[in-house]
Order: structure tokens, then sequence, then C-alpha cells
């Protein structure tokens, strides 16, 4: 080797790369892909379902150490995984499950950072059986997937929850200029992070007093502990981000107020925090909530433990949740858990094209929810004090398909029928928050109040404003939010160095 080639860029990355693969392939060696074949795919522990309705407490309980090394193990490090090209972060997914594998876990945790502030998150609330896990090679072979997600949780949890976190400032250069981040969840958080990596001065604004944006007020803490959470937040604070929370960028400070204070670039994070309703008689009653309204008094303002919080969770005996969705499946939970006798899912469509997780549905039927599919409220009923009493439902069949592609629900006329409720949850989907966006001149809207953008760059109709996740999409999952957060934080870097 030539002594200039030291001094090539990117060459000790490069070498670095080489080595980490030929430790792979000696690994890889030690046990033959025909006995990976043979390691059956291990179940997540789990809470009881008579035990967990009658607590808050994670549902999934996490793998040990050694079911993880040998979950590990079921990985044949294809020489073109089809898991990676599956994650919308990129995560080199079969690096970190190797490290896994020979016990590195500190090294497997670095691994996936380099593209993911989250993964203790991500590796609770994301779809990994329509993304990565769906990609895995075993699938192939016929057997089960790899499980990613579990794996990913595993490794975060290990170190994070069973060590002090030690968290060192970032190494932050305020000459390469100052970015506003507005809104922290997911896309918000990732955005940040990646930009902080850089050497960006970066602040996140959160207008509630808390942040984590959806990942605070709308998944319960059987799904994603509150100290999980936390954890996860300061590691990206670890980064050099700061984070202003009870910040309403629009009444705090305006937009402008910030360009003045210095801030060259914004990404608009804010969420899709206007909820969705049906438009139907009797949805002003007394006991008719939004998900976004359920949901926000239970998780953040903590009412599944009043008194001692000041917000009470309303009580009900029967409950009905209107949606097939993860907020769906989080609502009628948390309804169980508050009480409720009865807890109903009414769903417009089949089983087969409910959006929630199968593990969410599987949950859920386990813990008692019922389901009613192809039914749909037409009115709700109240009593003589503007309470809810009832509903009256239709039953339907599938039509033809619609621009979602799913068969569209078709009225049964003749088909009415009336139950009693007295709690009522609609969770049929929400838009973005129109709070700010609306009130930037200039900032292009689609017809559901989403922030337009290009796909590549996530840059909006405005030069130096950035988009993504809910903003954008409406409802989507965390991972694609996330998504979105890393491909505007290399376009927001690309930006400021032609400034």
């Amino acid at each position: 080797m030539k002594k200039t080639e030291l001094f090539e860029p990117g060459l000790t990355e490069r070498l670095s790369r080489e080595r980490e693969k030929d430790w792979r392939k000696n690994l890889r060696r030690e046990i033959s892909a025909q006995k990976r074949l043979t390691i059956p795919r291990h179940k997540m522990p789990e809470q009881p379902p008579a035990q967990r309705i009658r607590n808050f407490l994670e549902v999934n309980l996490g793998y040990s150490l050694e079911m993880a090394k040998e979950e590990a193990q079921r990985c044949l490090d294809c020489g073109n995984p089809g898991c990676v090209a599956g994650c919308p972060v990129a995560i080199d997914i079969p690096t970190f499950i190797k490290y896994i594998e020979a016990g590195e876990l500190d090294k497997a945790l670095d691994k996936i950072r380099e593209t993911n502030g989250l993964p203790a998150i991500c590796g609770r609330v994301c779809p990994q059986e329509v993304q990565c896990e769906k990609n895995c090679n075993l699938v192939k072979a016929g057997k089960e997937p790899v499980a990613i997600g579990h794996l990913e949780r595993f490794v975060a949890d290990y170190l994070s929850l069973r060590s002090e976190l030690n968290i060192e400032p970032g190494c932050v250069n305020s000459s390469r200029g100052k970015i506003a981040v507005v809104g922290s969840g997911p896309s918000g958080l990732t955005v940040a992070a990646d930009l902080a990596r850089l050497g960006y001065q970066v602040t996140v604004f959160e207008a509630l007093h808390v942040p984590g944006g959806v990942l605070a007020y709308g998944i319960p803490e059987f799904r994603l502990p509150r100290e999980i959470l936390h954890s996860e937040i300061n590691f990206i604070r670890s980064l050099g981000v700061e984070i202003k929370t009870n910040f309403i960028v629009g009444k705090t400070a305006s937009p402008s107020d910030l360009r003045e204070a210095g801030y060259s670039a914004f990404f608009l994070g804010t969420g899709a925090g206007l909820p969705g309703f049906m438009n139907i008689p009797g949805e002003n009653l007394l006991g008719v909530y939004s998900a976004n309204e359920y949901l926000t008094r239970v998780n953040l303002m903590k009412a599944f433990r009043f008194p001692d919080f000041d917000t009470p969770a309303p009580a009900a005996r029967k409950v009905a949740v209107i949606g097939g969705g993860n907020v769906a499946m989080d609502a009628v939970r948390t309804a169980l858990r508050l009480g409720a006798a009865e807890a109903v899912i009414y769903y417009r469509r089949s089983r087969a094209e409910m959006p929630a997780r199968v593990e969410e549905i599987r949950h859920a039927e386990e813990e008692g929810v019922v389901f009613n599919f192809l039914t749909v409220p037409v009115r709700f009923l109240g009593d003589e004090k503007g309470r809810l009493r009832g509903m009256v439902l239709q039953r339907l069949t599938l039509g033809e398909p619609d621009a979602s592609g799913r068969p569209r629900p078709v009225p049964v006329p003749g088909s009415e029928f009336e139950v009693e409720v007295d709690l009522a949850v609609v969770a049929i989907g929400q838009s973005p928050n129109p709070l700010l966006v609306k009130q930037v001149d200039g900032l292009k809207l689609g017809r559901w109040g989403n922030v337009e953008v290009d796909s590549e760059t996530m840059a909006s109709s405005l030069p130096g404003v950035y988009a993504g996740g809910d903003a954008v999409r409406g409802g989507a999952t965390v991972i694609l939010a996330m998504g979105d957060g890393r491909r505007a934080a290399k376009a927001i870097d690309k930006f400021l160095r032609k400034c």
C-alpha cells in the first residue's frame, strides 16, 4: 500500500467495514446454515392476560441474554439481506445481530444507533412483520423470520436499563448553523439527532410539557413504558440537542422570531393532532371521545393513576371503540384496564383488512376484547342529561376496492340494530395539526391539511423549511416518521452547506 493511500477520504471506514465483514464470516462458519435453519424462533415472554388487564405494566417482558443469543444464531447473515432493504432507516441488521450472537452487546447497540436513535422504542412499536422481518430470507426457506424487533429491543434495554446512562455533552459547532425542529415526536427527534451528529446547533420546540409527541401522549405504558421513552430522549439530548417544552411555535414565538434569533433552517414535525369524526348525530354527547383525547388523558395526564394525578379517567361499564388500527387497539385495551366490564371493537371492514398489527389484535383478543366486524355506527343515543346511553349500528358488506385498494364497505339495507354503550371512543384516523402550518405564509398544504414535500428531500414549498412524519403523512408508523427525519437531515445539511 502506498503511503498516500492512508490519507484517502473514507479509507479508515472502508478498512473497518472489511475487518467487520471478515469477522462475521468467521462467526458464520462456527454454526452451519443448516443448523441455523433448525433453531425455532423464540417467542417473546408475556404477562398472562388475566394478570395484565389489571395493570398498566408492559405486556411483553423481553428476551433474556441466553434467548437473545440463540435467536441471533438463526440469522443467516445473507449476502443480499432483504431485511435491510425493508427497514425505513436502513439499520445494518445482520451486523448488529451477529454482534449479539458473539455477546458484544455494546457494539450491537452502536451499530443500530448509527442510523436509529430510538432502538428501544422501535423494537417495541414498529411493525417489523411488514417491513424488515417480512423480507427476511428465512421466510423463503419456509421458516419464521428472525425476531429482529425483539433483538433490537433486547440490546437497547440490556445496556440502557441495566446500567447508568452516562450522558456526555455533544460536540456542537455553532458556526455550522442553528436549526429549529418543531415537535419532539419520532421524526423531530430523528432529524435532531442526525443533525447534531453533524455538528449543528439543534433546538427542538415542544408544545406539551414533556417531550416525545405521540410517543408520550398516544401510546399506553403497557406498550411503551415511560422510563424507556425518557431514556431514549436522554440519549438524543446527550448528542447536544436542546429540547424546549411548553413552547408553541406560532404562539410563544413566531417563525419570523426564530429566524431573527439566528435559526437558518426549520423542520416541521408537528404531528397529527386533529382527530377525525364520523359526522353522525349524537357525536357531541357526553361520553363520546376522540381517541386523541381519551389516550392523552390516560397516558400523558396519568388518568390511570387518579387520584395521585389530577385528571380523572372516564369511568364506563360498556365501552365501544370505532376503528381497526393500532390506536383503536390501544384505546380498547386501555378501557379494559380502567375497569370496563365489556369492551368492543366496531370495524367497518373484515378482520383481513384491519390495519392494526397482528400482535396488537392478538393481545386484545386474549384480554377479552370483542370484535364486531362489518359494522358501523350511524348515530349515538343520549339520555335526558345529554349523556351517551347507546348506539345505532348498521351492518355492511364488502364491495369493490376503493382508493386504498381495500374492499369498500357497502351498507346492508334494513340491517340497523341498537346496542347499550356508556363510553364511545372514535379512532378512525387523524389529520395534521393545523395550529402552526396554517400560519406559515407560502407553505403549500395538501387536501387534508398536510404539508406537501418532495418525497426524496422532505423539502416544503419554502426554502429552508422541511417537514416529515404525521405532519406530512397524516397517521403513519413511528419508523416511517423516523425515515422522513433521516432524509430531511441529509437535505438540510446539503442546503446549509450551499448557503
